[in-house]
């Protein structure tokens, strides 16, 4: 953890934003997770709780840190105001990969102004030719099948240090759900299961 920071400008010029836009952090790695428990102002039966939201439920998570805490260098490209953003799925194609690299920045797969692709057709239209595209190892055809569900960003959640959660972007996770208060009645009872 003490080599230099990736950069995180290419992930946002390849979406057509402006190059030091906050991005995530992309919370994949136990170190990276170590050293963030240090820093989140969380109580401590909070810290499971929030690990769980990035780990298991695989939500994108904005989390408060602690005021004149000394961050690292490598999670300032994903705070602002006193808040970290921290993505959670580990997609399970790319795990030897992402155990090499415990930082890297995310985000969701769309341009700006254009919803996240379905495919890697879309995303290969919707990108620069100079922005790599993964296809999943499991494909052997050329195209993929559409599925009847939309492809979306992940769901963003916000935990305060008081503990109160809230819905700060709706997404994958929540659509299901009938509105906010019934998937964050899902995600207090969900803790609380796995806590106890």
């Amino acid at each position: 953890m003490s080599s230099p920071p990736p950069d995180p400008a290419p992930s946002n010029q390849a979406k057509g934003r402006d190059a030091d836009q906050p991005v995530a952090l992309w919370a994949h790695h136990s170190d990276t997770l170590d050293t963030l428990d240090r820093l989140w102002d969380l109580t401590p039966k909070d810290r499971l709780p929030a690990r769980l939201l990035l780990g298991d439920a695989h939500l994108t998570v904005l989390l408060p840190l602690r005021p004149g805490a000394e961050a690292p260098a490598w999670l300032a490209p994903a705070q602002k105001d006193g808040w970290v953003l921290l993505f959670g799925a580990r997609w399970q194609p790319l795990r030897s990969l992402l155990d090499e690299h415990p930082v890297l920045y995310v985000s969701s797969a769309n341009r700006t102004g254009h919803q996240p692709a379905a495919t890697t057709e879309e995303a290969l239209a919707m990108f620069p030719t100079t922005v790599p595209v993964l296809r999943a190892p499991a494909s052997t055809d050329t195209t993929e099948a559409v599925t009847t569900t939309a492809r979306q960003a992940t769901t963003t959640v916000r935990l305060h240090p008081d503990s109160r959660i809230e819905l700060h972007r709706s997404g994958a996770q929540d659509r299901n759900y009938n509105g906010a208060d019934a998937y964050l009645g899902h995600l207090r009872a969900r803790n609380r299961d796995t806590a106890g």
